[in-house]
């Protein structure tokens, strides 16, 4: 009965970083150190005691704790910047090898993003964070885009709907080289500048002759309300050989606003009149509940509303159309339960890459100079016994995608609307 509720708060609570955020585990959220206010040298020791505490496995995924605190000591203590501490601490978090582990400072749009989804709702978290950092709120200034590390390049691989970037004709496969002659940086290349033209130097192709400057305007992003505005802008109707194929992208699954978001355009928006569905998982958060694949029921009603001087309207009470769910290796957490229901009850083709594997329950806690701790505090099995942590969900089609260069093709996207059209044809 312990394991029963432990599992029934986990995945009622999921949220994301990837992720299952356990909103209800406790609450737990909480200042770790002895005295807030201390010199950030402790940090490495704060982080390793929440671990060695609070950490779901106390076996600790079968690694010796103690003596990868041992081994990674030295190496902070020698650290010369803070930057690189924390390079040092989320260096020894990965020697964990799991998911919702890692530690994130305000010097990256993910920590705010995390605040969006606890800030409003954990009074420890936002006492403790408000002690140390009095301005402190979930909101930065920047222009609404996910990058991705390869061989030392920074390359685009997510550009929000109706954002800054998406406005400014930035691609996914850009490869970014810097702003006002420093290197790109998501946070300080656009801090101070919300509104005001911001010159970024990109490369579209290896060709070094396809560098130039692409001017944004960044603007003040609520780590809260961004994603749910990036779904809304997402959702399009797509013509193809005569059918309507509709496309949303949920970037963010972490709470119910966002499913909210997703039934209103299939039931009463823009997609109520399409004939199938492409539902885009890829990039951003995890967080949704497995309840959330009952509006993909065959089972619906249909509804007629007429009033005085009013023509009739008629929509239904789910999604009984065909539909294609999108993934990739950037599918994360509480996504990954959708995309394995999919499969299992024979909703809709999965299409892309396998998914990230990332299936624990996260909590956030608060460091003592304002950092936030991501730690996995909770397991998590499916129908009984099955694990997806390390595992992930592969594609009924395979679809690989390159990133680098890709000149804003999307193949994964292309391969999704194909099949839902082949899926109406075949009605």
């Amino acid at each position: 009965m312990q394991r029963r509720n432990l599992m029934r708060r986990a995945v009622s609570s999921v949220l994301a970083l990837a992720s299952l955020l356990a909103l209800s585990l406790g609450g737990a959220v909480m200042p770790t150190g002895s005295a807030l206010g201390k010199p950030e040298r402790d940090l490495f020791e704060q982080v390793g005691r929440t671990v060695e505490k609070r950490f779901f496995d106390p076996d600790f995924n079968g690694v010796d704790w103690k003596a990868i605190r041992k081994t990674y000591q030295t190496r902070a203590a020698e650290a010369p910047s803070k930057a690189e501490r924390v390079a040092v601490v989320n260096a020894m978090l990965a020697e964990l090898k799991t998911s919702h582990t890692r530690l994130f400072t305000a010097d990256e749009p993910a920590y705010y993003q995390i605040l969006g989804v606890f800030l409003a709702s954990h009074h420890e978290l936002r006492r403790t964070l408000k002690a140390i950092r009095p301005d402190v709120t979930p909101t930065y200034t920047g222009i609404g885009l996910f990058t991705k590390e390869i061989d030392g390049k920074t390359f685009v691989s997510g550009v929000l709907d109706g954002g800054p970037a998406a406005e400014a004709g930035l691609l996914v496969g850009d490869r970014l080289l810097g702003s006002g002659g420093q290197p790109f940086h998501p946070i300080r290349s656009f801090a101070g500048k919300a509104g005001q033209p911001v010159k970024l130097t990109i490369q579209r192709s290896e060709d070094p002759g396809s560098r130039r400057e692409i001017t944004v305007r960044p603007r003040q992003l609520d780590g809260a309300e961004m994603f749910v505005d990036a779904l809304n802008a997402s959702v399009r109707v797509v013509e193809r050989e005569g059918r309507r194929i509709g496309y949303a992208h949920v970037w963010s699954y972490a709470g119910e606003k966002y499913q909210r978001a997703l039934e209103h355009a299939l039931i009463f928006g823009r997609l109520k009149d399409a004939d199938a569905l492409v539902l885009d998982l890829r990039q951003g958060w995890g967080g949704a509940s497995p309840s959330y694949l009952n509006i993909f029921t065959p089972r619906t009603l249909s509804l007629t509303v007429s009033g005085r001087d009013e023509r009739p309207s008629s929509f239904g009470s789910g999604w009984s159309k065909p539909v294609v769910l999108l993934v990739d290796e950037t599918t994360r957490s509480g996504k990954e339960l959708l995309a394995y229901g999919f499969r299992k009850h024979g909703i809709g083709p999965v299409v892309g890459t396998r998914t990230a594997g990332a299936v624990v329950a996260g909590s956030p806690f608060a460091m003592d100079d304002g950092s936030l701790l991501y730690l996995a505090v909770a397991d998590v099995h499916i129908d009984g016994d099955l694990r997806l942590e390390g595992v992930g969900v592969a594609p009924d089609i395979e679809v690989p995608f390159t990133l680098p260069y890709a000149q804003g093709a999307d193949p994964q996207k292309d391969r999704a609307i194909a099949v839902a059209l082949d899926l109406v044809k075949r009605r």
